[in-house]
């Protein structure tokens, strides 16, 4: 009955540990995953934010030095933020064989950020009709950049008390297991009747689903993209 009794607490503490292992492993707070997509791969939200902000304001800047938009985009292609300067660099260079809203849509496409689509839908408004003040337009999309980078740390600093709290909690559970494995072992003895093996794998399901639910409930949900070009409609 003993090797019974350990055979069946063990199942249940190894699920328990693999299900612990795989909810933390979920929470990791280095990338979110916004995207309704599953092709694209996870990135870095806050970085892309700030880079666009970043990108923005240079746009701003040197269109108030007296450039035309397309003189200032190809201006910012080389001092762009690294994780926008691939795209903008291919923006300014369609520039010369394409019109500059079917070069800002397809821009979007590849950013594929819903802030990006405003900046976007803002050359393409600009390009196609008057604007009174594109440097003021600009100016508001950089500080709603930098408001979503804002709110992105912010959850994640609130969250890390819930992800400390789920570490010290596995160990806890794993350490107690260990120490009734080798000190007590008959207070897992009613672990070994059928009764008990099916309590012992409910309680290790229960735990798994609840770390799947705070891993889906970490995820950071953007606003729907607007601006495509025309290939990515079809």
């Amino acid at each position: 009955m003993s090797v019974a009794v350990a055979v069946v607490a063990g199942a249940g503490a190894g699920v328990g540990v693999l299900s612990l292992l795989a909810g933390l492993r979920g929470l990791r707070p280095a990338t979110v995953s916004t995207s309704r997509s599953p092709r694209r791969p996870r990135r870095d939200e806050a970085a892309l934010s700030e880079g666009l902000a970043v990108w923005i304001e240079q746009l701003r800047d040197t269109l108030a030095g007296s450039r035309g938009l397309e003189q200032a985009l190809v201006v910012t292609a080389e001092t762009a933020p690294d994780v926008i300067r691939d795209a903008v660099a291919r923006f300014a260079s369609r520039l010369s064989f394409a019109s500059l809203p079917s070069a800002a849509r397809q821009f979007a496409d590849e950013v594929d950020h819903p802030t990006c689509d405003f900046v976007s839908a803002a050359l393409i408004v600009a390009a196609e009709q008057q604007v009174r003040d594109m440097g003021a337009l600009l100016d508001q999309l950089a500080s709603s950049c930098r408001d979503d980078v804002a709110m992105q740390r912010r959850i994640w600093v609130s969250r890390a008390r819930t992800r400390s709290a789920v570490r010290i909690i596995s160990v806890v559970i794993v350490l107690f297991v260990a120490v009734l494995f080798v000190f007590n072992r008959s207070y897992l003895s009613p672990y070994g009747s059928p009764e008990g093996a099916v309590v012992l794998a409910l309680v290790a399901v229960l735990f798994g689903v609840s770390l799947v639910g705070m891993q889906k409930l970490s995820r950071i949900d953007v606003a729907p993209r607007f601006v495509r070009s025309e290939g990515a409609r079809s």
